[in-house]
């Protein structure tokens, strides 16, 4: 079952956020704390918004995506970019991952979006063929660029 979050699943959100930055290997790099998750969320201006799969028998959590608007100037509509989508090892497999993908989908088409975007890492084989497996294409004629700690403070005037 896919359900949209709630305040009260931010520690487990956390928690999904931890378990995939050490599925890419890089948990050192996960440093956002629950109360920047339920700002971000939750707060009085949403920044961002997550869906949690849960477990058809158990009901217990087992996977996220967290996601926000992004906007093309080409097509003059909105899209959803996919920022995370984690599903727990031992419930792949089970559709959950699917079915959240599908849920963003059906936002996107609700709402006029026409986008639905996301990275992954080019080593995650598993993920790309699951991705590839949904219709899903490599934007290969694009890089992604990043300005992150010194050199954004440089660039920002800080240092």
């Amino acid at each position: 079952m896919i359900r949209v979050a709630t305040p009260e699943d931010v520690p487990v959100i956390h928690a999904l956020v931890r378990e995939l930055a050490a599925y890419e290997k890089a948990p050192e790099e996960a440093r956002a704390t629950p109360e920047q998750l339920r700002e971000a969320l939750f707060g009085p201006d949403p920044a961002a918004y997550a869906h949690i799969a849960e477990d058809d028998t158990t009901g217990e959590p087992v996977g996220f995506s967290l996601w926000f608007l992004n906007f093309s100037t080409w097509r003059g509509v909105h899209g959803i970019y996919l920022e995370d989508l984690y599903v727990r090892p031992a419930s792949r497999g089970g559709g959950h991952g699917r079915a959240l993908l599908a849920e963003l989908a059906r936002i996107c088409v609700e709402r006029g979006y026409q986008r639905l975007e996301w990275s992954v890492l080019n080593w995650n084989r598993p993920s790309i063929g699951f991705y590839e497996s949904l219709g899903a294409r490599p934007q290969d004629e694009w890089t992604v660029y990043r300005l992150t700690d010194a050199a954004l403070e440089a660039l920002g005037g800080r240092a």
